[in-house]
């Protein structure tokens, strides 16, 4: 099969992250930070080396501030509702993934309120209207680097300064960002940084991260064993322990970092700059295509390796599953979880078919995708004949 689903995971994941986790599983995986044994030892080592490689990556200063979970879901629910309260105010966009929006619906029965800012026909967002709508009460401005249905590229480095002038908490979904566009969480001002490990990091499934910057105090969201300070009953505050209650994936999070050694030593830029090459192909074969409609900016050094599109008089579901069932190709119909982007892009009663590229892919597989759902047009043109 032709995987081009990568927004969803990546896919394959790199032998060395593979080889990793085995390891991990086969020799020393005991619990770490619970007992004082050298498998325990171990492999609270190895993980502590994982938050160095992140820390890296990300220019951040203090690794223990680097908060391993599940998802970037986890880690935007732990940073949205450990951060506000009643009486806030926080400023979002339409491009987000219900892990940004759902959360934030939720926080309004807890009395904060939410103003959502509209980007234009290509998911983009003018920095100058978040800043108008900044209110007394305004205590955080969240948005996506990238958008998952359209891979836009949002101008996180504008927000963040406005974020900055006015001391706002600046939260940034790297989801379809981290590992193909660099991040600097010094220099683009961003306070809470979270991102899934089994994306554009190359990690396993299971795998999550959230920065927290040391200014915060993030309220929990569970409580439990921590291997820290056992004899109190109250739920520590340190870090990372105190949010990582409860036994760890540690070989995925081993995994992971194998996984990123490996994005830096490519180089992230060199990532996107392929993705980008491998996106072009599909806008050169299928841009002056009347049958075809495709969203999101037309430059592609304006996105990530996304491109989204629909054909006209079939249904995004059919061509999916007869690119999948004729072609052997991958991809993603329907709404992905953003129904207030595609609201942005009047898809919304629609949906599209997402082709979302990744490292492992090839040109051959874009040429082939390309002369494929040229094929369904020609053939559905002459069905409606």
């Amino acid at each position: 099969m032709i995987y081009l689903d990568n927004a969803a995971t990546t896919f394959p994941k790199p032998e060395v992250s593979l080889r990793a986790i085995n390891q991990c599983m086969s020799k020393y995986c005991g619990n770490p930070g619970r007992s004082g044994h050298a498998m325990s030892m171990k492999t609270g080592e190895e993980v502590y080396k994982v938050r160095k490689e992140i820390q890296e990556l990300f220019q951040i200063e203090d690794s223990s501030h680097i908060i391993f979970t599940s998802n970037a879901t986890d880690s935007l629910n732990l940073a949205i509702k450990g951060s506000l309260k009643s009486g806030d105010h926080v400023i979002t966009t339409s491009m987000e993934h219900n892990s940004v929006l759902r959360p934030l619906k939720s926080m309004e029965k807890e009395g904060v309120q939410i103003s959502i800012i509209y980007g234009n026909r290509e998911g983009k967002i003018n920095p100058e209207v978040i800043k108008k709508e900044i209110k007394e009460n305004t205590k955080m401005i969240a948005c996506t680097h990238a958008s998952n249905v359209t891979g836009t590229i949002m101008p996180i480095k504008e927000i963040g300064k406005i974020a900055k002038e006015n001391k706002l908490i600046f939260l940034v979904d790297a989801s379809q960002s981290a590992g193909c566009v660099p991040i600097n969480v010094k220099t683009m001002n961003i306070d809470l940084l979270a991102m899934p490990g089994h994306k554009g990091l190359l990690g396993p499934l299971g795998t999550g991260i959230l920065y927290v910057d040391p200014k915060i105090k993030l309220k929990h969201l569970k409580e439990g064993g921590t291997g820290t300070n056992s004899r109190d009953v109250r739920q520590p505050y340190d870090y990372p322990e105190g949010y990582e209650s409860g036994t760890i994936n540690a070989p995925g999070i081993i995994g992971l970092g194998r996984s990123v050694s490996f994005v830096k030593k490519i180089g992230i830029e060199k990532i996107g700059n392929y993705e980008e090459k491998l996106i072009l192909i599909l806008h050169q074969e299928l841009d002056r295509n009347k049958n075809i409609v495709i969203y999101g900016p037309k430059n592609v050094k304006d996105k990530v390796g996304i491109f989204t599109f629909n054909i006209k008089g079939m249904e995004c579901e059919q061509v999916a599953q007869e690119l999948n069932d004729k072609y052997n190709i991958a991809v993603r119909a329907g709404f992905h979880c953003a129904g207030l982007a595609h609201k942005t892009i009047d898809t919304l009663e629609i949906g599209a078919v997402r082709v979302s590229v990744g490292p492992f892919n090839q040109v051959k597989d874009m040429k082939y995708a390309a002369q494929a759902i040229k094929e369904m047009c020609r053939n559905n043109a002459r069905l409606n004949l």
